[in-house]
């Protein structure tokens, strides 16, 4: 008998959802039913309910429940803002069609869900349509600082310095286009077969970038690297542990006398969070114009010209790098230049700027070491097409740049500027370096890493040339110290 009983109630959940589905589904274009129903059959992780058993709904109906309305008010809503012509309107515009379709349909339908599941289903077609879909909870976390997307099902984020895998999922790959798609359209790009790859930007500034297949073979990916609600400044890279406050004294003073300081580091070590850092030394009213390949920069200063490269058109043409911006900085009178990343051609540009009147001018560059940063660049003006000696291209690195800033993420995961130096000239075709700062490592506590940011008893020249002009800084903050501090530790 209970059997039979168990039987009925599984074949009356069947039939309450086969109802639902068809209630939404006949409302449906034929069009729109085909995209829902090609969702439904492509979607690896969550699969359409024809393959879903009588034992599954009977376990969780208002979950499947919820998932057929999902979907089919999601393919419908897109049709209705097409046919609306809303796509075009404000955000906050879009998100109120959003709300009043949804109220409208779920009324109209009669559908069993409760006040809860009605305000969710909305704030989730709404992030779907205009935001970032499933990603939202996790751009809404401040502790993860990288999202990258391998696939519907395999989503990875970075949290204090070590990725995990999250259960976020996509619903198939089509949803990861439309949302790289979104992002494009919002900045101005494209990304499609003809150009499957991109570097975008979010309006809060954190930086994208996306593929298509064929590039990745597996399916789409996105990566997004976050910079925070906030742009993070001197007293909070202080507070982290990035520096001691007789470097971060230092550099300010430097920055603020028009010293070019040229930031180096590897991939994530927080190079373009520094140069946004340092760069609040700069006095607010000199003019300054930033050069990026992808605009992250947020700085303080009211005069300030943000400037963007931009990639070909469909046909091919109108592409616009980060050497003709330089060229084009020089004509807007600059008081100083700052470029993002140099990783092309536009580091013989930049030199030049630097030696024709354009001092305090910062850029950033991708290296191993401060060493490695200048044979980096030394490359890069060899990269202009430009055939210069060797000794010519190091005079003109060693003119315009007076402090090299290396920055490394450790393998605890928190970032620290590792070495200041200043470049004082060139002896037998070689550049001379002197380091001013290190940080010196005294051992582990666990993951953590311990040592101590220490001063190396060198007075830089360029302070002794701004003394002589007139301004003070105290000469006791490069003094060595005596001994070893025990105890200590940096990148708290």
């Amino acid at each position: 008998m209970s059997k039979r009983c168990a039987a009925r109630r599984r074949e009356k959940l069947v039939s309450d959802v086969d109802s639902r589905k068809s209630l939404f589904t006949k409302s449906l274009s034929a069009d729109a039913l085909e995209r829902l129903r090609a969702s439904t059959r492509k979607a690896p992780a969550r699969p359409g309910l024809e393959e879903v058993t009588q034992v599954e709904l009977a376990a969780s109906p208002s979950r499947m429940d919820y998932l057929v309305v999902k979907g089919a008010l999601q393919a419908r809503l897109l049709d209705e803002l097409g046919d609306r012509n809303l796509f075009g309107l404000k955000e906050t515009e879009v998100a109120d069609a959003i709300e009043e379709f949804t109220a409208r349909v779920l009324a109209e339908e009669n559908v069993m869900l409760n006040a809860v599941e009605r305000r969710r289903l909305a704030e989730e077609l709404i992030e779907e349509t205009i935001g970032l879909g499933p990603l939202a909870p996790l751009m809404a976390d401040p502790a993860i600082t990288d999202i990258l997307v391998n696939g519907p099902d395999k989503i990875y984020v970075e949290r204090f310095g070590r990725l995990e895998k999250t259960t976020v999922r996509f619903l198939d790959q089509e949803q990861i286009i439309r949302v790289i798609e979104r992002i494009a359209a919002a900045v101005g790009r494209r990304i499609d077969n003809a150009s499957p790859m991109a570097d975008l930007r979010l309006s809060d500034g954190s930086r994208v970038n996306a593929t298509l297949p064929p590039l990745t073979i597996d399916g789409p990916t996105l990566s997004i690297r976050r910079f925070g609600r906030r742009r993070l400044k001197r007293a909070d890279l202080l507070q982290m542990g990035m520096m001691s406050p007789e470097m971060m004294q230092f550099l300010g003073f430097a920055i603020a006398q028009r010293a070019n300081v040229l930031i180096s580091g590897g991939t994530g070590a927080g190079k373009s969070t520094l140069l946004g850092a340092l760069a609040e030394a700069v006095p607010p009213h000199e003019r300054i114009i930033t050069i990026e390949d992808t605009a992250e920069l947020q700085l303080d200063q009211e005069h300030v010209v943000r400037m963007e490269t931009r990639t070909a058109n469909i046909e091919g043409r109108g592409q616009i790098g980060v050497k003709e911006l330089v060229i084009n900085a020089l004509r807007m009178r600059p008081d100083r230049i700052i470029v993002g990343e140099v990783r092309s051609g536009e580091a013989l540009d930049m030199l030049q700027a630097m030696n024709t009147g354009h001092d305090g001018s910062m850029a950033t560059i991708h290296a191993n070491s401060t060493r490695d940063a200048l044979a980096r660049l030394e490359t890069m003006v060899l990269m202009s097409g430009v055939e210069l000696p060797s000794r010519a291209i190091r005079e003109q690195i060693t003119s315009a740049i007076q402090l090299l800033v290396h920055v490394r993420r450790g393998e605890d995961g928190f970032r620290r500027v590792e070495s200041i130096c200043e470049l004082t000239g060139l002896e037998s075709n070689t550049p001379l370096i002197q380091e001013i700062f290190a940080f010196r490592r005294s051992g582990r506590q666990g993951r953590q890493v311990l040592g101590d940011f220490v001063a190396m008893g060198i007075v830089p020249r360029i302070v002794q040339n701004l003394r002589e002009q007139g301004h003070e800084l105290a000469l006791s903050m490069f003094q060595r110290p005596s001994g070893p501090k025990q105890g200590e530790n940096a990148g708290r």
